[in-house]
């Protein structure tokens, strides 16, 4: 029975996915915004680390946490506000020109996609905290830049 449920989800999934498809590739627009984007975006597609953000850099920031609401209210980066990465776009005329973005997630993963919507749209100023979150957490939070730049005592 178990078998059959995943056979049909997936003939269901594969189904639904050669129709999305088509739709898309009917207008090649959003792909050459991105293909030109690539063509010229750097290397690490605008990502940091929290150990490369000084303490005192991280007032410099505006900082978007990029997870769900109920995630926001638990815990988050101090200073930082809450929009979730399914928003950002339609919510960017809210976003600051001329100040650098920081937007991260639990990992980084939904705030990468949420960034590089913002950099393939047009805001160059969207940095991307690799690892999210967790790893801010994990390397010191405000304090990971000086935990990673001290010298180990003999």
């Amino acid at each position: 029975m178990f078998a059959i449920k995943n056979l049909v989800l997936g003939t269901l999934v594969l189904g639904l996915s050669s129709i999305a498809v088509p739709a898309f590739a009917a207008d090649n627009s959003a792909v050459k915004v991105m293909e030109e984007y690539l063509d010229f975006v750097d290397y690490g597609g605008a990502t940091i680390l929290p150990e490369q953000i000084p303490q005192a850099d991280w007032k410099s920031f505006y900082v978007i946490d990029a997870r769900d609401g109920e995630q926001f209210q638990k815990d988050h980066i101090p200073g930082a506000v809450n929009i979730e990465w399914r928003q950002i776009l339609a919510r960017r005329n809210e976003l600051p020109k001329d100040k650098s973005i920081l937007i991260y997630c639990n990992t980084g993963s939904l705030s990468a996609q949420a960034g590089f919507a913002l950099r393939v749209a047009g805001m160059d100023n969207v940095r991307i905290l690799q690892g999210g979150y967790s790893e801010w957490k994990t390397k010191g939070g405000f304090d990971a830049y000086q935990r990673a730049t001290q010298q180990p005592q003999p």
